[in-house]
């Protein structure tokens, strides 16, 4: 993947940047997209040196620190099994979290925020793929219902901001992610890094089959970390939140059904074994593949194909895998 240069009067090298949520997935993507990118004063923060659902103590962050722009990437994620046995967890903690942190942004005077949403915020049959005009159109998948009220949440507050004290605070709603320092607990992760430690542990194990949820016919649109931090620090460095409206669309715009994923999944692991469907689980949305139209025009494309996005985050997982991993849990 090109770097572009930085220039205009966008962020500056030596601006202070927080990046909320940084050992996470998409944070440490993007610290990881900005150091390439020459940006050195970077503000971090782990999860017990700063506790994001403590108002009190994210106020007074702001305050010592000052932050000129903010990366929103912190929140509580997970999969289908932790969304729909977890609700009231996925609603409270990233409605304080991301309540916390805009409104700590707008009180210091932060020059930029941009909030990471989701692709789960639009309806269960919205028009496919879905473009922005989609949100709230129709009744949310009941599996991630509580999760997709807290994004909705969190960009409707980005715009009230935006509208009534004039600042410039951006919302990117990306699709599927996966990569580096992603969360491969069964319990709790999503479908593609599930799939890969269940395909990893079964050819460990000598296995013949792999277990997958579904039916394996939902169509789903999976983009690697990296380039979605491409995308924000693009957006952040050329866009204020005027000339992309209330939010944006950023993804690959090609969507896979979850048999053809699992099928590369085991081509890239090595696993040879059946792939079989536990069909009494639940599916969640039948397809969810976003229009990337906006973004496109914009100037700005994904550039990491599947496969090879898939190898990389499986070389990554293997790398870690010895001391980070409990794969005989």
């Amino acid at each position: 993947m090109e770097d572009f240069e930085i220039e205009g009067a966008g962020m500056k090298p030596s601006d202070r940047i927080y990046v909320a949520g940084h050992k996470g997935l998409a944070g440490s993507a993007i610290v990881r997209r900005l150091c390439k990118g020459g940006f050195t004063n970077l503000v971090l923060r782990e999860r017990q040196q700063l506790d994001l659902t403590d108002q009190a103590a994210v106020t007074r962050f702001f305050e010592v620190e000052r932050p000129a722009h903010v990366f929103l990437a912190a929140a509580r994620v997970g999969g289908i099994h932790a969304n729909s046995t977890r609700p009231a967890e996925f609603l409270r903690d990233n409605l304080v979290i991301q309540t916390n942190v805009i409104h700590a942004a707008y009180q210091t005077g932060v020059t930029k925020l941009l909030f990471l949403g989701s692709s789960c915020i639009y309806p269960k049959y919205a028009l496919q793929p879905m473009p922005e005009e989609c949100l709230l159109s129709g009744p949310l998948e009941p599996t991630n219902e509580a999760y997709a009220i807290a994004k909705i949440a969190g960009m409707k507050m980005c715009a009230a901001y935006n509208r009534q004290f004039g600042t410039d605070f951006l919302c990117v709603m990306p699709t599927n992610l996966y990569g580096l320092n992603d969360n491969y607990d069964l319990t709790q992760s999503h479908v593609l890094p599930a799939l890969m430690r269940k395909m990893h542990e079964a050819k460990g194990a000598g296995k013949d089959s792999v277990m997958v949820w579904g039916t394996g016919k939902p169509h789903r649109e999976f983009m690697h970390s990296d380039d979605m931090a491409d995308a924000c620090v693009y957006l952040m460095e050329r866009y204020a939140s005027k000339e992309i409206g209330e939010f944006i669309n950023v993804g690959t715009g090609e969507g896979i059904a979850i048999a053809k994923l699992a099928e590369l999944i085991a081509r890239v692991v090595g696993f040879h074994g059946r792939i079989q469907y536990d069909t009494s689980m639940p599916d969640g949305t039948p397809r969810k593949v976003l229009d990337v139209s906006r973004m496109s025009a914009l100037g700005w494309r994904s550039r990491i194909g599947l496969e090879a996005g898939i190898r990389s985050a499986y070389d990554f997982f293997l790398s870690r895998a010895e001391y980070k991993l409990p794969l005989t849990a």
